[in-house]
């Protein structure tokens, strides 16, 4: 049996040089180096250039002649590592009972030891954001490396994001209720909305009046996690649909001088100028879906990133959940087929997340100081039919690419060619 990935166990420290020459570098800000070579040592790029010259003193040495380059691709607003088995509630632990869960960090409940992550790997999904889900603010993201023991050695950023949903009303719907109940009217459920509005205007302005006073007496645990989004510290995402609720929550934020970045944006499309105005990045939901609304255009999903991305907007794509991470980069593959540039979609999934999460000066792309993290695939890596990852390096070091997936198909590939001879 193989069920416990035994062998899969996080790669040491880089310990020698390491050049990777003739590949074609896709850098991730748009940039291809033909026949490239890369040099880094102790986790960090040294050099990126076309027909670089590798030094003679001890470099190890990797040919990757007419095989391509890509950054580590990151998985945005995703439960990754916080949830294993759907159908078993002990193994669920992204969502806290109640509304203002600011005081939640996901960072302390991700899991290392998930047979998830070694799936992406495989595929090329290298970082991620285990991102808390549910209420009216969730709590505070992290972005990870997915080659760790614990999560302090997984943390690229502790505490990168604040994420809260907008209040949304929902649609009236005539008739009865549920159990002969009359249904709220629309104006009840405006009212409602309103109400929830207030309610977290009044919380915000309560913890910005926190944030201001020093040290205070009493400790306040949710005030007190507010205090980085105030300061820039941690960014604001705020997950909203709808071009009206859009509007609405960029206009919030912005009274309490935060930028935020928007998730979801279905109808981000109808405010493209204003987005771009408040300088506003955008977390589009995967491409493979179907709209919102009845009157929409069927193939929308499939369009709004690459008319976002088009109009200027730093746009990252992201799928729900956790073990559909790995189709990442085939979504990023089908924007590229409703009108974004392939290497503009390669951002959508590498170097624009990294922006949108504040973790660019570090890592997103293959550029000179920035970590090693990256992998090398015998084709095009956003296309599912040539998607080969043959080596992977996360912060220099050269990580295992086996999973239990792999290793399942090992198992049972030798059972059956043993029962045919």
């Amino acid at each position: 049996m193989c069920f416990a990935q035994a062998n899969i166990s996080p790669a040491k420290k880089q310990s020698r040089t390491i050049a990777i020459t003739g590949a074609t570098v896709h850098v991730g800000n748009g940039t291809v180096i033909e026949n490239g070579t890369i040099l880094f040592g102790n986790g960090k790029i040294i050099s990126v250039a076309a027909n670089g010259q590798v030094p003679a003193d001890d470099v190890m040495r990797i040919v990757a002649t007419g095989k391509h380059i890509y950054p580590g691709f990151i998985a945005a607003t995703t439960n990754l590592g916080l949830a294993e088995t759907e159908s078993i509630k002990a193994t669920l632990d992204f969502q806290e009972i109640g509304d203002y869960n600011a005081h939640i960090r996901s960072i302390v409940a991700y899991n290392t030891d998930s047979k998830v992550p070694a799936t992406l790997r495989s595929n090329g999904v290298l970082m991620a954001q285990p991102t808390p889900q549910g209420g009216t603010i969730s709590g505070s993201s992290s972005v990870v490396q997915l080659d760790a023991w614990n999560w302090e050695d997984a943390s690229i950023k502790t505490d990168d994001a604040m994420h809260m949903t907008w209040p949304v009303t929902p649609r009236f719907r005539g008739g009865f209720g549920g159990f002969g109940r009359p249904a709220a009217s629309p104006e009840m459920l405006n009212e409602r909305t309103q109400a929830a509005i207030n309610q977290l205007t009044s919380f915000f302005a309560e913890a910005k009046a926190y944030s201001e006073m020093g040290k205070p007496e009493v400790i306040n645990t949710r005030f007190e996690a507010m205090k980085p989004v105030f300061t820039g510290k941690e960014k604001l995402f705020i997950a909203a649909e709808s071009q009206k609720d859009i509007v609405a929550a960029v206009n919030f934020a912005k009274k309490f001088g935060i930028t935020p970045v928007i998730t979801g944006a279905d109808e981000a499309y109808l405010v493209i100028d204003f987005l771009k105005d408040n300088n506003v990045s955008v977390v589009v939901k995967q491409p493979h879906a179907l709209p919102n609304n009845n009157d929409d255009d069927v193939n929308m999903p499939y369009k709004n990133a690459a008319i976002l991305a088009n109009a200027g907007l730093n746009v990252v794509l992201s799928i729900d959940g956790y073990w559909q991470q790995r189709n990442l980069p085939f979504m990023a593959g089908t924007v590229t087929a409703w009108g974004l540039d392939k290497e503009k979609a390669l951002s959508t999934i590498t170097l624009n997340a990294a922006k949108a999460m504040g973790v660019d000066k570090t890592t997103g792309s293959i550029e000179t100081g920035k970590d090693a993290t990256f992998f090398i695939s015998a084709g095009d890596a956003l296309d599912m039919r040539t998607n080969k990852v043959e080596q992977a390096f996360i912060q220099g070091r050269d990580i295992n690419l086996d999973n239990l997936h792999k290793q399942l198909d090992k198992k049972f590939s030798d059972k059956y060619t043993a029962e045919k001879k």
